[in-house]
């Protein structure tokens, strides 16, 4: 992920007027140049380097300024999201400890593009959501619902509004007014606090599990071992389905993960239990995909000749005898 910088495009040699000109950059934000640098990479993992790919994800979303719209952000964001969806090896998307994953580059992450390939995680000290705290409480709880709050919860505005509402003369009334737009005012600051807290409770790795969004949540010690074996896991899962995809034409992908789940002799739920029973059963599981293959064959031999007359099936059958 980046982190801050700025594009600088040289002074023209050929044109004495012109001068170097630095452009900053925000940290955490796809610019043109940047996502544009990360589709080509997400390209070249896919097709030069065959390799998984793992993505720590930490950007506040895209750089949508009108010098950005006019560079094509757009036209990169959406390669972003091409290479992931025609990726062909496994992809892990992790939100890194005191990351966050927001608006636009939540969408071109997300495993929804390929479910088959894509799984995201996110650390215990992570956040993600579409819009950050103060964002969502401008949206979904303004100043109008604040004070509403207020007047609610807080005893001293409680009772300056019976107060009000007893008030005899206009003065007595105008001088309430005045205390509790003043108590108001003092409140206003802590119930805006307590709402940006509220709304990063949303934001959270817990809650983010408690949705489905992500498919754990993970502390960063224990990360690099994690990844490792859920990599050796998916590879080794993905070699075992091609062959029994292969086997049998009509099995679907999740058919053929709900095989390889029924042969497994180990804890399911276990990547590495799973990953040393497909290392130690590599015959059985090929005597099993060499019998699928035959009764898919068979199968399908049937079909054909229950699709002849009588002559030319025993026609057929004399020519193979």
């Amino acid at each position: 992920s980046d982190t801050k910088g700025g594009a600088t495009p040289p002074a023209a040699p050929a044109n004495p007027d012109s001068r170097e000109n630095v452009e900053p950059q925000a940290g955490q934000v796809w610019f043109p140049d940047s996502a544009y640098k990360t589709a080509t990479a997400i390209e070249d993992f896919n097709r030069g380097e065959n390799l998984p790919l793992i993505i720590f994800a930490n950007w506040r979303g895209f750089s949508g300024g009108t010098r950005d719209m006019y560079s094509e952000v757009l036209k990169f964001g959406a390669m972003i999201v091409d290479g992931l969806r025609t990726y062909k090896h496994p992809v892990f998307v992790y939100l890194p400890p005191n990351g966050e994953l927001r608006g636009g580059a939540w969408v071109v992450v997300d495993p929804t593009i390929n479910d088959q390939m894509m799984e995201m995680y996110a650390d215990k000290e992570s956040r993600g959501g579409i819009l950050e705290p103060p964002g969502i409480c401008e949206v979904k709880f303004r100043k109008a619902d604040q004070i509403k709050t207020m007047h609610r919860l807080d005893e001293k505005l409680q009772a300056l509004t019976k107060e009000l509402a007893d008030a005899g003369d206009n003065e007595a009334a105008t001088k309430i007014k005045a205390e509790i737009s003043k108590r108001e005012d003092t409140l206003l600051p802590l119930y805006l606090q307590i709402a940006h807290e509220f709304a990063d409770l949303h934001d959270r790795a817990g809650r983010m599990k408690a949705k489905g969004v992500v498919e754990d949540v993970l502390s960063w010690k224990r990360s690099r071992e994690f990844f490792y074996w859920r990599t050796q896991r998916k590879l080794a899962e993905l070699e075992v389905r091609k062959k029994l995809m292969n086997a049998d034409s009509t099995m679907s992908w999740s058919d053929a993960t709900a095989k390889i789940q029924e042969m497994a002799d180990c804890d399911w739920t276990s990547d590495k239990a799973v990953v040393e029973w497909i290392q130690g059963s590599e015959k059985k599981v090929d005597e099993a995909i060499g019998k699928m293959a035959y009764e898919s064959i068979s199968k399908e031999v049937e079909s054909k000749l229950d699709s002849l007359t009588s002559d030319q099936r025993n026609d057929l059958l004399a020519r193979l005898r």
